[in-house]
């Protein structure tokens, strides 16, 4: 079975437009709302093509392409992305549109822009990618179901490399109905079962070929439904607690979270905690964020053999990724 490496990576997010991915230097969230910052597209995409592309299908070309490009692939043997709802901007258009006109006289474009997989494939046409291509929409699971069949795939000899990534997007009329419904936070009012959402795109090129450059080894990945011990998790691995350095977290502090995030806290209680959601918003794939954190520190850190993340959202969709230094035995 071979390793599977994280070649290169990128990342769209309310974060302002830089390498420098230490949380030391990132800017804690603090509304309830929080748009990605753009980046100029220019330089990638035709400005005719920018105008008509969804928010999504933006993000997630820009961040596929410089995830490559510090790779040093120019395309991919597939290209896998997790989403929760798609381009949902277009979505809400094509249903506004509906209402509105009585279901009569409707442009298909809005619907054919909203599909989940519209952002994969439009980063296949980009790119030229005639291979393997697939989206999730596993809610908040997604990202981690897409990383999970890349490294499969990478680990099994089918592929030498992929992209793999997480995109979502705000709907203004969504975001509404869930402010209405206490879901999401208001800029007046932050309610007891209240998040902040954000949105987002990130991109990594997995490869079984390590390099100078690599930032972290994928040990391992695991996806459940119901709670996962993470002592459990980790001796599948004959590791123990003492051996995880770092722990990144998506924690949105809700109480009906808080046993979760607890449990793992006091079995790795020698390990530095993160909570990556405090950083880039609530959304379904805002673990492909957390991911990057965790990459971008194992790269930087010495002394540090192994970090583990940690995601769920109000019980459901447990997942556990574990990261191991590059040349590490």
């Amino acid at each position: 079975m071979k390793k599977v490496y994280i070649n290169g990576l990128s990342s769209i997010s309310i974060q302002e437009q830089t390498r420098n991915f230490s949380v030391e230097t990132l800017n804690k969230i603090e509304q309830g709302v929080n748009e990605a910052q753009q980046p100029s597209y220019k330089e990638l995409i035709a400005p005719a093509m920018v105008r008509r592309m969804a928010k999504g299908v933006k993000m997630g070309i820009y961040t596929a392409h410089k995830a490559l490009e510090e790779a040093h692939l120019q395309v991919p043997q597939a290209i896998i992305t997790g989403t929760g709802l798609g381009c949902l901007v277009d979505s809400e258009k094509f249903l506004e549109l509906m209402l509105d006109n009585n279901e009569s006289y409707l442009t298909p474009t809005s619907f054919i822009q909203s599909t989940h997989n519209t952002v994969g494939g439009q980063i296949a046409l980009h790119l030229g990618c005639k291979g393997y291509n697939f989206t999730y929409v596993h809610q908040n699971s997604s990202f981690e179901s897409a990383l999970l069949d890349g490294f499969l795939q990478i680990k099994a000899e089918e592929i030498e490399h992929a992209l793999i990534g997480g995109i979502d997007e705000i709907g203004k009329t969504t975001i509404i109905n869930q402010q209405v419904a206490e879901i999401v936070n208001t800029a007046d009012t932050v309610f007891e079962a209240g998040i902040n959402t954000g949105e987002g795109a990130t991109f990594f090129v997995l490869d079984q070929q390590h390099t100078p450059s690599s930032y972290a080894e994928i040990v391992d990945i695991q996806i459940s439904n119901a709670p996962i011990k993470v002592s459990d998790f980790l001796a599948q691995h004959n590791l123990t607690a003492d051996v995880i350095d770092l722990v990144y977290v998506g924690s949105c502090d809700l109480p009906v979270d808080q046993d979760y995030f607890d449990e793992v806290k006091q079995t790795l209680n020698q390990a530095e905690i993160v909570t990556y959601k405090e950083y880039v918003g609530h959304h379904h794939t805002a673990s492909s964020f957390g991911l990057l954190l965790a990459a971008e520190r194992m790269k930087r850190a010495d002394g540090m053999t192994y970090i583990l993340l940690y995601n769920q959202f109000r019980g459901k969709d447990h997942s556990f990724i574990l990261l191991k230094k590059c040349g590490e035995k």
